[in-house]
């Protein structure tokens, strides 16, 4: 029961992140002064923070841990340059092509990120 909710959760901030990546993406493609606002500054880091939490969780609950697990390793790889990439879509990026590229990578790597997790393989959707 509690793996179910803890679950959930998991999937339910995955998707809400994912969905909030790119709602500022799109806003900083186009420079609009909304992303300063307080909404796009502190939710995505408090969602980000639960579903990390809900992540370890899970590892505890399931005894799968990443670097003995291979899907779970890809997992935080394809994570961290998840993370460079949309850095460098939100803020990093110099031009719009810049940022438009790096927000399209960040996306095809949440796909892979979704996929390794629903097959629990670091080939993702190819497993």
């Amino acid at each position: 029961m509690l793996y179910l909710t803890i679950k959930q959760l998991h999937i339910a901030f995955a998707a809400t992140s994912i969905t909030l990546f790119a709602i500022r993406w799109l806003v900083a493609l186009f420079k609009d002064p909304w992303l300063k606002h307080p909404f796009f500054r502190t939710l995505p880091h408090l969602i980000d923070t639960l579903l990390l939490g809900c992540a370890v969780w899970l590892c505890v609950i399931l005894h799968q841990y990443p670097f003995v697990h291979s899907w779970l390793t890809a997992k935080v790889v394809a994570l961290i340059l998840y993370i460079l990439l949309g850095y460098m879509a939100i803020k990093g990026g110099k031009t719009f092509k810049q940022k438009f590229l790096a927000g399209v990578l960040s996306l095809g790597i949440a796909a892979y990120i979704v996929g390794a997790a629903i097959y629990h393989s670091p080939w993702s959707w190819l497993a």
